[in-house]
C-alpha cells in the first residue's frame, strides 16, 4: 500500500457568479470545509479563461482558503488586516487536529504538535507563538520573524516552554491543506507541467461512476499523487479544454460523472466538490 496525497483543482471563476464579497467568502469556505472533512492535501486554483484576467479572483480564493487553514491564534500575525478578509466571520471552522482548542500552557502535552509563528529571537534561537500565553523556545538557526513553523513540544514547565521543528513524516494526523495558484497557466498547461499519478476529471458528460468504479479503484489503490479536477460555473471541463485546443480525455485518466442521477440542470462547483469527495471517501474506505 502506498502513501497517498490527494489534490483538488478548482477554477478561478468559482465565485464569478456571486457579486458580493460576503457571498464569495461563504462559497470559498464551503470548498475549504469539504477539503478538510475529507483530508485533501492540496487545493489548486487554476486560471480557466484566457480572455479574462483572473488574478484578482485567484488571489481572493487563495487568501481565504489559506486563512481558513491557519489556526486562529496565527491569523492576526500572518494575515493582519486585509480587505479580502472582511467577511471571514461567515467561514465554517475546520476543527482539524492542527486547530487545537487549548490555549493555555497547562493544556499542552509533551510530544504534541503545534503550528507556530516566529515572533522574536534570542541568542539560543527562535521564540515562537504556538497559541498559548508563553512563547516557546525553538533552539537552533534563527528563522525570519513571521515564518510559520510546525513544532513538537519538548519541555513544559512554569518557567520554560521548549519545542523543536517537527519532521512532517512524524505527524500521522491530517494536518490541513496547502493552496497552490496556477496564475499564468490555464488548466491544460498546468496539467502538462505538473506530475500526478492519477488525474480524474468530473463532468456530467463523463462515464457514470457506477460503470467505472472498479477500474478507478484499481488505479486509485496504486497511485501516490492523485488529482480531482472540477469545472467552472459557466463552463465544464470539456469546454475549458476545447478553448485551449485540447481534449479532456487526452489530459486525464478518467472523466467521471459522480452524480449520474442528478435531477437539477447544473451542480455548482462547491456542491460537486463535496459530493465527489464524499464518494471518494467511500472508495478509500474499501481500500484502506
Amino acid at each position: 500500500m502506498v502513501n497517498t496525497r490527494l489534490s483538488i483543482a478548482v477554477p478561478a471563476s468559482l465565485v464569478s457568479d456571486v457579486p458580493h464579497l460576503r457571498d464569495k467568502t461563504l462559497k470559498i469556505g464551503l470548498i475549504g470545509r469539504a477539503a478538510a472533512i475529507f483530508g485533501v492535501d492540496q487545493i489548486i486554483v487554476y486560471k480557466d479563461d484566457s480572455s479574462r484576467k483572473w488574478n484578482d479572483e485567484i488571489s481572493l480564493i487563495s487568501i481565504i482558503l489559506s486563512y481558513m487553514e491557519t489556526p486562529q491564534y496565527l491569523r492576526k500575525p500572518l494575515f493582519g488586516l486585509r480587505p479580502e478578509l472582511r467577511y471571514v466571520g461567515v467561514l465554517p471552522p475546520l476543527r482539524t487536529p492542527h486547530h487545537p482548542l487549548g490555549s493555555k500552557v497547562k493544556d499542552l502535552v509533551r510530544g504534541e504538535f503545534r503550528e507556530g509563528v516566529v515572533m522574536t529571537h534570542t541568542r539560543m534561537g527562535n521564540m515562537v507563538d504556538i497559541g498559548v500565553e508563553d512563547l516557546a523556545l525553538v533552539r537552533g538557526k534563527k528563522t525570519p520573524i513571521g515564518t510559520r513553523l510546525t513544532v513538537k513540544i519538548k519541555h513544559i514547565s512554569r518557567k520554560h516552554l521548549e519545542a523543536e521543528v517537527a519532521d512532517g513524516g512524524q505527524i500521522k494526523a491530517y494536518w490541513g491543506y496547502r493552496v497552490t495558484r496556477s496564475d499564468d497557466q490555464l488548466l491544460g498547461e498546468f496539467l502538462e507541467t505538473h506530475h500526478f499519478d492519477l488525474i480524474v476529471a468530473t463532468s456530467r458528460r463523463g462515464a457514470s461512476y457506477v460503470n467505472v468504479n472498479e477500474a478507478l479503484r484499481d488505479k486509485w489503490m496504486v497511485a501516490e499523487k492523485k488529482l480531482l479536477v472540477f469545472g467552472a460555473p459557466s463552463k465544464g471541463l470539456y469546454e475549458l479544454l476545447e478553448h485551449e485546443g485540447r481534449k479532456l480525455e487526452n489530459m486525464t485518466d478518467f472523466v467521471v460523472n459522480f452524480a449520474p442521477c442528478q435531477t437539477v440542470e447544473t451542480i455548482r462547483t462547491e456542491e460537486a466538490v463535496l459530493l465527489t469527495l464524499g464518494i471518494i471517501n467511500i472508495l478509500n474506505a474499501t481500500i484502506y
